[in-house]
């Protein structure tokens, strides 16, 4: 008991200490890593558990939670402690998964190559929630992790000047979160500008919401942020 309580302390600790900074990955490039897993995972349409459990919606499902699986006791373990399956725990867990978790029954010894991880990563994206993403996990990121001057923050913006430049992120944030890009209205403007300055200074990763955000002064940012948080 006492070696089993320390083993999840420690494996809390690792969770809590992982990084979203990986490389970025190509899915048609995971697709062939891919086949060294596709013996026991199946993913895409019409996928089932097998000798292990289907991949399809992967990202934000807790460990050892989905339905209709019996998973190793490490596992319901780890989901019961928290853990969650994003790029930055996947990341992990493909490295090493009996490192990662002791007790698993996945044999398999791991990618050590962090391309190939990222790669492959990318590729269950295309079977999860909002593709576009690539390669955050989630629609959006956890803004606690990015870092942002409090001056820029506190910065009043021009909600009517907002509307006029909000045209261009339109085009491709739909109200309605169509297309796999998620929607950005009624996001609270902290966040819309924590976000916008994450793509600028290169701490969050999308080339075309880096090569946006780069063209985007202050004053465009906060106003921006003012009209999202409130458009109607």
């Amino acid at each position: 008991m006492i070696r089993s309580t320390l083993a999840l302390t420690c494996l809390l600790g690792l969770w809590a200490g992982l990084s979203q900074a990986a490389p970025l990955g190509d899915p048609e490039a995971g697709k062939k890593v891919y086949n060294s897993c596709k013996g026991c995972h199946e993913v895409g349409e019409g996928a089932r558990n097998g000798v292990g459990p289907h991949l399809n919606f992967v990202f934000g499902r807790k460990a050892a939670g989905l339905e209709g699986y019996r998973y190793s006791k490490s596992l319901e373990r780890a989901g019961v402690a928290g853990l969650e399956w994003h790029a930055d725990t996947l990341d992990a867990y493909i490295e090493d998964p009996r490192g990662f978790a002791s007790g698993t029954r996945m044999s398999f010894r791991g990618l050590k190559d962090p391309q190939d991880r990222a790669n492959v990563i990318a590729y269950l994206r295309l079977y999860s929630d909002n593709p576009a993403n690539i390669p955050e996990a989630d629609p959006t990121a956890r803004m606690s992790e990015y870092t942002v001057d409090a001056a820029l923050l506190a910065m009043d913006g021009d909600r009517e000047y907002g509307q006029y430049l909000s045209g261009e992120c339109k085009a491709c944030h739909l109200s309605d979160g169509a297309d796999g890009i998620p929607s950005i209205v009624y996001w609270p403007e902290d966040d819309f500008k924590v976000a916008l300055y994450a793509y600028k200074s290169g701490q969050r990763l999308h080339p075309v919401m880096q090569m946006i955000a780069s063209r985007l002064g202050d004053e465009e940012i906060a106003a921006l942020a003012a009209y999202f948080e409130n458009p109607d």
